[in-house]
């Protein structure tokens, strides 16, 4: 593997500008490791190599004229297929947008090219993003670089993929239920969920429009903060974006001290269910922090054992009203149109045709619970299950100022093992939900490998609506000790491709 895969997106930035090494030769280097190792992984549904190569071009031409760009400018970046591109297509891991090419950018993506990013291309995810371990793509699942015979996560598991991979440094995704918290976990890197609003969602294909989250992958904190900082803050296309300034997250993750920091573990996420090989690794993180002079308590929020059985009202509820666009009549596939039937049986055979079995499930589950005479019972009752989980949230913020618990219950899980069971896949999200149900920041850092099957556990820091800094804060502080232990990267510890 060539020296420049194993830079820091920080480092590759440094270099870039300094004019040590080109942002072409950087951009080459990881197309070509793409090359290598795609037909194992499948982390990318389309690969960008001409533009990114004249996108990196481009970058070098500015640095030359004596232009000052920013930190990731000529880094590459792996962008997940659910925002939309121009000059790329755009599927969301569905057959109903197959090929569709977008006339507009999503806020991420321009903001990406702005910062000099150069797009690698789009990368594999569950359909709509509803999964949690990219199996239900409609192009094939993405492996785990760890185990090629394991899932990467979900939805964003090419993203994930592509960054344990070397396929790229960084790379987008969307968190909806854990969506980038639970990938990161499984192969080992950085994955963040914003706070709620603080990053885009205009030109991001809609899942749950009330819990969909843009946020970075990286393969350490810094870098995951400095593509944080690169694509997020106020929007006025999104209604839903908050009108204040980016917290301070690349001066957080800078910083290596938490002492005094008061942290809460959540006794409500541990015991049955849980692999032995995660929970160690989680007490081991635990006792980490109180020796680098966090103060750790017990901390209860007696709701979040109702997180999952709310979000999967309130998720498909939405999603069921989002995905009505999809109606063979605008964009997109269109079955039947024969001139023979009418506009309802070509809507219904495109559907048919176009939605995989996931994401039929989820829109009937979402319309059944928001049909008259259910919707008080299901939905409305979900509601409030949300507003009961923001609350344990500030109380619990009260008396810590983060909260930590294992990212997800398991290590990865082999390709087909859940398939067949919806309820044991809902749960590879058991710890992450309550974050996405209450709008607050999330982040996901390794903390070791589980015994049983050396594969890569992960760390969940999460904080108070816009208090994303103290996720960086505290992962910078937990990656550099455990570094310092394991005498590197976790993901050096990974089998070689």
């Amino acid at each position: 593997m060539t020296e420049l895969l194993r830079k820091t997106a920080e480092e590759l930035g440094r270099l870039i500008a300094a004019r040590e090494v080109s942002a072409a030769e950087v951009a080459q280097a990881h197309l070509d490791r793409i090359a290598e190792v795609e037909p194992k992984v499948n982390a990318f549904l389309h690969v960008n190599a001409d533009a990114a190569l004249a996108q990196a071009r481009a970058v070098d031409e500015r640095i030359a004229r004596g232009e000052k760009l920013g930190p990731l400018a000529g880094v590459p970046v792996a962008h997940k297929d659910v925002f939309t591109t121009t000059g790329m297509p755009t599927t969301a891991g569905s057959k109903i947008l197959e090929g569709w090419l977008p006339p507009y950018d999503a806020t991420v993506t321009r903001r990406l090219r702005e910062a000099g990013l150069v797009i690698l291309g789009k990368t594999n995810l569950d359909e709509f993003a509803m999964g949690s371990s990219t199996e239900n793509s409609a192009y094939g699942p993405t492996h785990n670089p760890w185990d090629l015979s394991r899932i990467p996560g979900g939805s964003s598991g090419g993203s994930s993929a592509a960054v344990a991979a070397y396929e790229a440094p960084l790379s987008t995704g969307t968190d909806t239920g854990g969506s980038i918290r639970q990938p990161a976990a499984v192969t080992g890197i950085v994955g963040m969920k914003p706070t709620y609003g603080g990053s885009s969602r205009y030109g991001l294909i809609a899942f749950a429009s009330s819990l969909d989250t843009p946020g970075p992958f990286a393969r350490n904190v810094l870098d995951a903060a400095l593509l944080h900082e690169a694509f997020s803050g106020h929007d006025v296309m999104d209604s839903t974006s908050i009108a204040a300034e980016v917290p301070p997250v690349v001066e957080a993750a800078r910083q290596a001290d938490i002492a005094g920091l008061r942290v809460g573990v959540v006794k409500e996420f541990g015991g049955e269910g849980y692999q032995p090989g995660v929970l160690a690794r989680f007490r081991e993180a635990v006792d980490l922090l109180e020796s680098l002079g966090a103060k750790v308590v017990e901390v209860s929020c007696p709701s979040f054992g109702y997180a999952l059985p709310a979000y999967y009202l309130i998720a498909p509820s939405e999603c069921s009203s989002n995905l009505a666009r999809f109606d063979a009549m605008r964009y997109g596939l269109r079955v039947g149109d024969d001139g023979t039937r009418s506009a309802e049986e070509v809507m219904a055979l495109t559907r048919a045709a176009g939605f995989g079995p996931e994401v039929k499930r989820r829109i009937m589950l979402g319309t059944y619970a928001l049909s008259s005479g259910y919707y008080d019972a299901y939905y409305g009752q979900a509601q409030k299950v949300r507003t009961l989980i923001a609350r344990d949230f500030d109380a619990a913020f009260h008396q810590v100022d983060v909260l930590v618990s294992p990212t997800t219950p398991t290590t990865a899980f082999p390709i087909g093992e859940r398939a067949d069971d919806p309820m044991a896949m809902y749960l590879a999200d058991l710890c992450t939900i309550p974050t996405n149900l209450a709008g607050n920041a999330a982040i996901s850092v390794p903390c070791g490998l589980a015994d049983e099957d050396g594969l890569p556990v992960g760390l969940q820091i999460m904080a108070p609506v816009l208090g994303d800094d103290r996720c960086y804060r505290v992962g910078a502080a937990v990656e550099k000790a455990l570094e310092d232990r394991w005498g590197g990267p976790l993901l050096a510890k990974a089998p070689a491709l």
